[in-house]
C-alpha cells in the first residue's frame, strides 16, 4: 500500500460499508443517541437512511453538534472506529441560501438526501475516474 492510499478516505454511506471494511472512510450523519453511559459509542444515521454504529476512542472527543463528519476506520458492515469527528452544526442546511423554499419541506431531508446523492454519484462507474477519483 502506498503513502497516497494511507491518506485516502472516501466518503461513503451505510449501504457502501461492507465494501470498505479494515479501510479508512468519511461517514456524514446525524448524531441519533450516545448508546452507553460512558459515550464510547454513538448510533448515527447515514445519509442513506441507514444507522451506524461508531466507537468512540479518545476521551478528549467533545460531541454537541447534530450533524458530524466521522472518519474512521470499517469495522464491519455497520461499525466505524472512529480517528476523528468534524461538527458540522446543529442544522445542516437549514438557513442555507440554496434553499429559499425551505419553509415547503425539511431542508435537513433535503440537505442530507443532496449529501447522498453526492455520494452515490462520486462512486458511479459512469463518472469514477472521469470526474471523481479517491
Amino acid at each position: 500500500m502506498s503513502a497516497m492510499e494511507k491518506e485516502i478516505s472516501p466518503r461513503v454511506n451505510s449501504a457502501m460499508l461492507p465494501n470498505w471494511v479494515n479501510k479508512t472512510v468519511r461517514l456524514t450523519c446525524k448524531l441519533i443517541k450516545f448508546n452507553d453511559g460512558d459515550g464510547r459509542r454513538l448510533t448515527v444515521e447515514a445519509p442513506d437512511g441507514g444507522q451506524v454504529t461508531v466507537h468512540v476512542l479518545k476521551d478528549d472527543v467533545a460531541i454537541a453538534d447534530s450533524y458530524l463528519e466521522i472518519i474512521g476506520k470499517v469495522v464491519d458492515p455497520t461499525t466505524i472506529q472512529m480517528l476523528g469527528c468534524i461538527s458540522m452544526g446543529n442544522d445542516l442546511g437549514a438557513s442555507s441560501s440554496l434553499y429559499p423554499l425551505d419553509f415547503l419541506c425539511s431542508s435537513t431531508f433535503v440537505d442530507m438526501k443532496l449529501v447522498n446523492d453526492t455520494i452515490t454519484l462520486i462512486h458511479d462507474e459512469r463518472f469514477f475516474g472521469k470526474m471523481f477519483s479517491y
